[in-house]
């Protein structure tokens, strides 16, 4: 095969076939000539019905259909063929003064013409865009099913009576529009079971959009919310879409949704209620159906017994609460998720056929995992990468799990004192610290990468820096 052909081949390696439908016999003969110079298999046909019947029989990746044509012309061709659903792209063919017929079969659904006289060069790019949108359809089908597959019930992992009870529950609950309320420690799977609502349910098709409410500065998350009109403020330049909008006909995951400032509240509620949003600035209200999955890792009752949350919000956002266990009161599930997490990794890092010894496994039985599954997860990627061999030496396993518990921040306070004072938060922030400073020096100061690490957006990440002041 030639430097020219390369694009011309099928995913297998097999050289591409063009069905050439015109009653011209000149015409066929340069058109295969031609083709099979760029490195295409073609075949011809002199009228439509001709064509139809070969379309038929044969698996083509492109048709280029003449209109004008005896016996069956080629809009009669494109409506049989349609109604068939015969494989193929359809590329029509047309003269002067039928052009606009050309136009009509592409709302039909003609990919695309090519107006008569054209040059080689021509039809050799309207083949080559053709192959483009083709690869980005089967691209954007294989992403679809994979992340359908990934969050499908079959891969969620995990032994436990407890969430073999919440699969069950997302089963039942999936097709609805109920609000739900995902509860749990930072690193449980909250979004994971959030997306395996979405992509379970009847909105699968459509977007699934998920926002840190606590990663965003207050004074924005109005405009990320709902968007904004030119002009609304400063830095507002032109008009944003807002993530209601985007998610419409979707599911919008709002996640810490207990970091959402209390006057912010009111707003969420009202969409909640009238199922409408309103632009910052702007003065048209425009209807959204949008199912909102919350999430949390505070206790949202203390929080409204302290005024820190709004009741009726509580109340709007907890028709259905699922509280997700910690990895620590799910044990039996770390030998499942190890394993699932060294094939994971084992492909992407070469390090396939890793297996775990004993005494590492029960390292990892021991610790008290205060990151959950995102600290597990991270542990295994990191070992994997230390490890030479096809075993995960007792020598990879981080600090913290040689002894069993957790190892203090250089330069910080240890966790146990933020424990022992019984505060939660600052417990909290002392280890979202202290995994960002591990992150970043995995990945070398890629905050990219770390931010992939860390299962956050790149922007959650850049607020985060700048709230702890990490350099």
């Amino acid at each position: 095969m030639t430097k020219g052909e390369w694009r011309m081949v099928n995913s297998d390696g097999r050289k591409q076939r063009i069905l050439v439908i015109d009653d011209e016999e000149n015409l066929r003969h340069m058109l295969q000539v031609m083709l099979s110079k760029h490195g295409y298999l073609v075949d011809s046909a002199a009228d439509g019905a001709e064509g139809l019947r070969s379309a038929q029989e044969n698996d083509y990746a492109f048709i280029l259909c003449d209109i004008r044509m005896p016996v069956l012309d080629g809009v009669g061709f494109l409506e049989n063929a349609m109604a068939a659903r015969t494989s193929g792209t359809i590329i029509m063919m047309s003269a002067y003064g039928t052009v606009d017929t050309a136009i009509d079969c592409m709302k039909q659904g003609a990919y695309d013409y090519i107006s008569k006289p054209f040059k080689v060069d021509e039809i050799v790019l309207v083949l080559k865009k053709a192959e483009e949108r083709e690869r980005l359809k089967a691209e954007n089908r294989r992403l679809k099913e994979e992340m359908h597959r990934e969050y499908s019930f079959a891969s969620m992992v995990s032994r436990n009576r407890r969430m073999q009870e919440i699969f069950s529950l997302v089963k039942k609950i999936c097709d609805f529009k109920t609000t739900v309320l995902i509860l749990g420690e930072s690193g449980t799977g909250k979004e994971l079971i959030a997306r395996a609502l979405h992509y379970n349910s009847r909105r699968k098709n459509a977007p699934f959009v998920a926002v840190n409410c606590g990663a965003i500065p207050e004074n924005l998350l109005e405009s990320e919310l709902f968007g904004h009109v030119k002009g609304a403020f400063t830095d507002a330049s032109a008009d944003k879409v807002g993530l209601f909008e985007q998610a419409d006909r979707g599911t919008l995951f709002l996640d810490e949704i207990g970091e959402m400032p209390l006057p912010l509240q009111v707003k969420l509620l009202r969409v909640l209620q009238e199922e409408e949003i309103r632009r910052v600035g702007g003065s048209v209200l425009k209807k959204v159906d949008v199912r909102v999955i919350s999430a949390t890792s505070k206790n949202l009752e203390e929080e409204v017994a302290r005024s820190r949350f709004r009741e009726d919000l509580y109340f709007r956002l907890n028709v259905f609460s699922i509280l997700i266990p910690p990895l620590r009161e799910r044990l039996e599930d770390i030998p499942l998720l190890l394993a699932h997490f060294l094939e994971k990794y084992g492909s992407t890092l070469e390090k396939e056929g890793v297996h775990c010894p004993a005494a590492v496994m029960q390292a990892l039985m021991e610790y008290g995992w205060p990151g959950n599954i995102r600290e597990l997860e991270n542990c295994i990627q990191r070992m994997l990468l230390l490890c030479d061999g096809d075993v995960l030496d007792a020598g990879c396993l981080p600090d913290q799990l040689r002894g069993g518990r957790p190892t203090a921040m250089t330069g910080e306070p240890p966790l146990d004192m933020a424990i022992e004072a019984f505060s939660i938060k600052r417990a909290s922030e002392k280890l979202e610290r202290e995994m960002i400073r591990k992150a970043l020096e995995e990945t070398g100061g890629n905050r990219t990468h770390a931010a992939k690490l860390l299962e956050i957006s790149h922007r959650s990440l850049l607020y985060k820096l700048k709230e702890y002041g990490i350099e």
